[in-house]
């Protein structure tokens, strides 16, 4: 694909998912900026992994540095105060009555994608890029396939502008997620993926891992380390694809 000059804007969290998207975004606009979303999160360890990850991954390529804009930091207190969650509250993550995990905060990717539709259009970027994955996101309804193609069409009406959302991960595992980190920006994206990004949902950074930082048992570091373990395996069982 080659370098488009349209912008985009990169929901960017601090985590291993989001880092990735925003490598992806970085190859193929020619402008790229974030945003992320402060809303009483428990692991808001997150939100202090992102600037240096900015620059990390600024200095990558040359070429991404000058694409490389604003970051934009909202705040959505509100969706912390509305939410009795696992992810908002000190409670344990288990499964609830409903069947999915108490993780599960109702109308964060709603509430995000609007955020970001909304400084989008502020910005003048056609695009948000985002790192929603149906194929091992523990059951949360807002990251399916179908619910962000109705987010992008309701994006698009509702302002009266065409306003496309890409999901690069919204097809593949994790195990693919750490080989596409690899394929993109090469060793020192991977290793950058590994010890910087924070996806535990405990906001935990004092216990390293093969996989990187975490808790090792919330379903966020779980997925984390299956993953890492699968792309392992895979590395092994065909070691020509990492050449």
């Amino acid at each position: 694909m080659g370098l488009s000059d349209d912008t985009a804007l990169v929901l960017f969290s601090g985590g291993q998912d989001s880092t990735v998207c925003l490598a992806w975004a970085l190859e193929r606009f020619s402008r790229v900026e974030t945003i992320g979303f402060d809303y009483g999160q428990r692991h808001a360890v997150e939100l202090a992994v992102r600037p240096r990850l900015r620059e990390h991954l600024a200095g990558l390529r040359p070429q991404w540095r000058e694409r490389l804009g604003e970051d934009h930091l909202v705040r959505l207190d509100a969706l912390a105060a509305i939410s009795e969650t696992a992810l908002t509250r000190q409670t344990e993550i288990v499964m609830a009555a409903d069947g999915l995990p108490t993780s599960f905060v109702p109308g964060r990717n709603l509430i995000f994608l609007c955020f970001a539709g909304a400084v989008a259009y502020r910005r003048g970027a056609e695009h948000l890029v985002a790192g929603m994955c149906e194929t091992d996101y523990s059951g949360y309804p807002d990251c399916r396939d179908a619910t962000i193609r109705a987010m992008q069409s309701a994006l698009t009406l509702g302002m009266d502008r065409p306003l496309s959302v890409h999901t690069p991960l919204m097809h593949i595992d994790k195990a693919a997620t750490f080989a596409l980190a690899l394929e993109i920006g090469g060793q020192a994206l991977f290793d950058l993926t590994i010890e910087e990004t924070h996806s535990c949902y405990l906001g935990d950074r004092t216990h390293r891992h093969e996989w990187g930082y975490g808790c090792g048992t919330c379903p966020a570091c779980q997925l984390r380390a299956n993953g890492f373990r699968q792309f392992r395996q895979q590395l092994k069982d065909h070691p020509q694809s990492s050449s």
